[in-house]
């Protein structure tokens, strides 16, 4: 038995020993007419509302802050590495989807509910099967109406199609299925008073307003704080201090100002955001709607945000530094940047909250053996606006080391596949920056080696050509596809202009297969596109066929 979370769709962090602490899941499946060979299956851990309060209570008792919401709460205890801190937190899970099954064959999603329960694995028991929109929006407003009286937090409903033949022929798009809606609810709202509007600077950089407010309670919830988003959104709803505002949990989460209920008296000027950095005073850029400190690694309130980037999982992977021992560190002044996680001792750690010998060793050397990432995961691991984790792939194919992506300009950048003009200017002032280079100079002093590996050339076979994907392919997912071009040295483009070569047009391929024909670009079908793939790839001297 395997439990992992769904992380990126790709990779998840294993959960297996803090699962087997939920009294709701069996360790072993009981045995029905039809038991699977093999079950991959996607499910939900959630808290009930009355242990999420008794939770809280506990933490405020020990000085602990308490969780914003339930699901907070479950999604912070189940990534924690020591199962013993799950265990009696009142955790339940249900089961509502088939990954994969072996053994057996399903053919609905009621078919699979009901296998679940046979199985001894917990479902929902507030599912029905309705036909047409009218049972749609009566099953809707029941849940709706009922929704406070329920056990457990709940923001909306999820359509789906029952028959699984009938998903395939839907498909799904590059993020989602085309077989399954969701219809939220109208968040939940409250009046109170706003007191103050304040700025904070994210990890990102990015100053978002925040308005402080007088303590009110939104669906059970404590809210004294929320979002303003920006300036504009701030100056548009023109709230200030003083007046009384309408307050709402948007999906039932983030907590934002909705609107001016009525103006205090003695109303100050309109909110403006600062031209400094309220932090480290760095003077702002604005893009678009949103105002940045660009100062990156340097700004004292990005530390705590760009440390813990620095040691997720996708990045550099440190194993046990998680954001609630990186947030001590930084308040105790340990660290000011992400270079002085390597001066840490193990006598440091000692000094953290929790740790003992023990601990403070397994941290020391997870932090000592994060050393020798490839290329790719550094340049994710330094936090660049709008570069994540696939932005940084395609940054490692194209420079054979960071001195010399250091040394790129922008111009230089935007001739890469997919870096445009916003990337091409993050990256180019990310790294025109003293403070960063520094840090930078700092890490390799310290032992960090980030050369990309060697690989073997690409062939270049289709090299000039660009490609456009529309429709659903058969035996092709959108990315395999892509990357099979990029492969052979080709561009794979999101859209069709007159610079596009061929269109490879599946099922539905939609408004694209129309501006290829009146940009007279070759069309191909999926059987010609995989003829000409399998070509090349037997060949080592082919060149492009004339299709």
């Amino acid at each position: 038995q395997w439990g992992a979370t769904r992380g990126d769709g790709q990779y998840g962090e294993d959960i297996t020993e803090n699962l087997k602490t939920i009294a709701a899941l069996p360790l072993r499946l009981r045995q029905s007419a039809e038991t699977p060979s093999f079950l991959s299956l996607r499910g939900e851990v959630y808290m009930l509302k009355d242990n999420f309060q008794k939770l809280n209570r506990k933490r405020i008792k020990m000085g602990l802050d308490p969780f914003a919401n339930p699901r907070n709460a479950a999604a912070g205890l189940m990534r924690q590495l020591d199962p013993r801190k799950v265990a009696g937190t009142s955790f339940t899970i249900v089961f509502y989807e088939i990954l994969n099954i072996k053994g057996i064959s399903v053919s609905s999603h009621q078919k699979a509910l009901k296998l679940f329960a046979e199985l001894g694995l917990k479902t929902t028991a507030d599912y029905r099967r309705v036909n047409g929109s009218v049972e749609v929006r009566k099953y809707y407003n029941q849940i709706l109406k009922n929704r406070e009286n329920m056990e457990y937090e709940i923001d909306g409903i999820v359509m789906k199609v029952n028959d699984y033949d009938d998903r395939k022929k839907l498909g799904t798009r590059q993020r989602s299925p085309r077989w399954a809606l969701a219809w939220k609810f109208p968040p939940r709202e409250e009046i109170t008073v706003l007191k103050e509007i304040m700025v904070s600077v994210g990890r990102t950089g990015m100053l978002t307003p925040i308005a402080l407010l007088d303590p009110v309670d939104v669906g059970g919830v404590t809210i004294s704080r929320a979002t303003l988003h920006n300036e504009d959104e701030a100056r548009k709803k023109d709230v200030r201090p003083g007046d009384k505002v309408r307050v709402a949990r948007a999906g039932d989460v983030i907590p934002e100002v909705v609107e001016l209920v009525k103006a205090g008296q003695n109303r100050g000027n309109q909110f403006e955001m600062p031209r400094k950095c309220p932090v480290c005073g760095s003077k702002v850029v604005r893009e678009g709607a949103y105002y940045f400190c660009p100062s990156g690694l340097s700004c004292p309130a990005q530390i705590a945000g760009k440390i813990i980037h620095y040691a997720s999982r996708p990045a550099m992977d440190i194993v046990g530094l998680g954001e609630k021992t990186v947030k001590e560190m930084v308040q105790k002044k340990m660290i000011k940047d992400i270079s002085q996680l390597y001066d840490l001792t193990k006598e440091d750690l000692l000094q953290l909250e929790g740790f003992a010998e023990k601990s403070a060793r397994q941290l020391y050397e997870a932090i000592q053996n994060a050393k020798n990432p490839d290329l790719k995961r550094f340049i994710y691991a330094l936090g660049i606006r709008h570069v994540g984790e696939h932005i940084a792939g395609v940054l490692a194919e194209n420079f054979k080391d960071i001195e010399s992506l250091m040394k790129a300009s922008s111009k230089d950048l935007q001739n890469i596949s997919e870096i445009g003009p916003e990337i091409a200017r993050s990256i180019e002032a990310f790294f025109s920056r003293k403070e960063n280079l520094n840090i930078i100079k700092r890490l390799e002093s310290h032992g960090i080696k980030f050369k990309k590996k060697h690989r073997k050339e690409k062939s270049k076979s289709l090299e000039g050509k660009t490609f456009v994907f529309s429709g659903k392919l058969q035996n092709y997912t959108r990315d395999e596809a892509k990357k099979a071009v990029e492969r052979l040295g080709a561009k794979a483009a999101s859209s069709v202009s007159g610079n596009t070569d061929y269109l490879v047009a599946g099922e539905n391929p939609g408004s694209k297969l129309n501006k290829a024909r009146d940009e007279n670009v070759k069309i191909l079908e999926e059987k010609a596109f995989e003829e000409i793939l399998e070509t090349i790839t037997k060949s080592t001297n082919t060149v492009v066929p004339n299709f």
